[in-house]
């Protein structure tokens, strides 16, 4: 009886956990969108070309991608409690760093410390999780997880307008710095690792007739690399997320600003369909592929197709597009490229036994943030070398970008054919 009232008190405290790290969540997703509004501010204030701002975006993603597989053994070895919270202050500095930067370079200084702090929550928290929440509950988290970071994505779009409208860009970064450090302290005050550290028994316990043999970090990195369906799952990864990443955040912003002269805050509204996609999709994505196609590779598939007819409209109507059409094209974007991510990750963690989960979630979420990393910039550059007319970027530079995103589309496209089914 004394053990029933235990358990039933971790299942109702494992939500106040869960709930906080979903507001981190939220703010990790807000840092990696976030630049799409304010570019031409920061490249006017800066006065940075379109190459550096590219660079200012991206750097969020490189210390994102190279943490996965550290943040793993982080959690493993520290805790995930103590590597959040180290993190979201090394997030909260970064973030300030970046509202009082004099000039671009500081300010890729601050938002790669970003990028390096924000990069320690999602791998530690899927541990948490784990801990906390039994295996077949798991997925629904993971779902819910996701469409809080949507809710961010949306934060980062209409939200930051009317907040940098206010007091700037520069003083709304400082405020979500502040923001940053809250999340912080609740994580510390709040969040435990385990169910035991409180002495509760475990919701996520298992009557389990036998524990699968253990594997070591080296063993598992191997086996992960060496299995040949992983490699088509991180190419789609990587081209798919460098469609999203390139266009929902950072190139899109100053693309329905300076080829259709709509307002910031306009913008910011047809911007935050791309969040309200992956809100929706997350979900929905999931439960037909696991419900209704019976398929993780048909779901991927079809949603890289959709892909490719997007950036199409992109490349070769660049400045044809209708209003209604951009709001359809971002909800698409947060849909087919956003949100489908949970089948993918899905899909790779179905190729490996449980016990490799984590290695193999840290190595296949490089891939997605290398591909933002390497794109981001390289569209900057293709723009830039078309140079400007009045201080904007030309139409045929927005043309060629987006033709470096179609191409993008194609080897997702190419990729999703190669994947194995995993839903048997």
């Amino acid at each position: 009886m004394v053990n029933d009232n235990l358990l039933g008190k971790a299942k109702r405290y494992r939500w106040i956990i869960f709930w906080t790290l979903s507001f981190g969540y939220l703010l990790v997703y807000f840092h990696r969108l976030c630049p799409a509004v304010v570019a031409v501010d920061m490249m006017r204030d800066l006065q940075a070309s379109g190459a550096l701002i590219g660079f200012l975006g991206a750097a969020y993603f490189y210390p994102y991608a190279a943490m996965q597989l550290p943040a793993g053994l982080l959690s493993d070895s520290w805790g995930p409690r103590n590597t959040i919270t180290l993190f979201f202050c090394i997030a909260l500095v970064g973030s300030i760093v970046l509202g009082m930067a004099p000039t671009v370079f500081i300010a890729i200084l601050g938002r790669t410390m970003v990028g390096l702090g924000v990069a320690m929550l999602f791998v530690p928290t899927m541990k948490i999780l784990a801990e906390w929440f039994h295996a077949r509950e798991f997925a629904v988290m993971t779902g819910i997880l996701m469409a809080v970071g949507g809710l961010g994505s949306l934060v980062a779009a209409t939200p930051l307008v009317w907040l940098s409208s206010w007091i700037g860009w520069r003083m709304s970064f400082i405020a979500v710095g502040v923001f940053t450090l809250v999340i912080a302290l609740l994580v510390w005050f709040i969040v435990r690792d385990k169910p035991a550290d409180m002495g509760w028994p475990s919701p996520a316990a298992e009557p389990s007739p036998k524990a699968p043999p253990s594997i070591t970090l080296l063993e598992g990195v191997g086996k992960v690399l060496s299995n040949p369906y992983f490699w088509p799952v991180s190419i789609w990864f990587f081209f798919d997320a460098a469609v999203f990443f390139s266009f929902g955040g950072l190139w899109g912003g100053p693309y329905l600003l300076q080829v259709y002269g709509y307002s910031k805050s306009q913008s910011g509204q047809i911007l935050s369909m791309l969040a309200v996609g992956m809100i929706v999709g997350s979900p929905l994505l999931s439960y037909i592929s696991t419900s209704v196609l019976r398929s993780r590779k048909k779901v991927i598939l079809l949603s890289s197709v959709m892909v490719l007819l997007l950036t199409a409209c992109l490349a070769f109507l660049t400045d044809r597009i209708p209003l209604g059409g951009h709001y359809a094209i971002c909800f698409g974007l947060g849909f087919f490229s956003s949100a489908i991510v949970v089948v993918g990750f899905t899909t790779n963690k179905e190729l490996f036994p449980v016990q490799m989960t984590g290695t193999a979630t840290g190595l296949v979420n490089f891939f997605p943030f290398a591909g933002g990393a390497v794109f981001q910039p390289v569209l900057g550059y293709v723009l830039e070398k078309q140079g400007k007319v009045d201080g904007a970027f030309t139409l045929v530079g927005y043309q060629q970008a987006f033709l470096v995103l179609f191409l993008c589309s194609i080897i997702a496209l190419v990729a999703s054919f190669f994947l194995k089914e995993t839903l048997e």
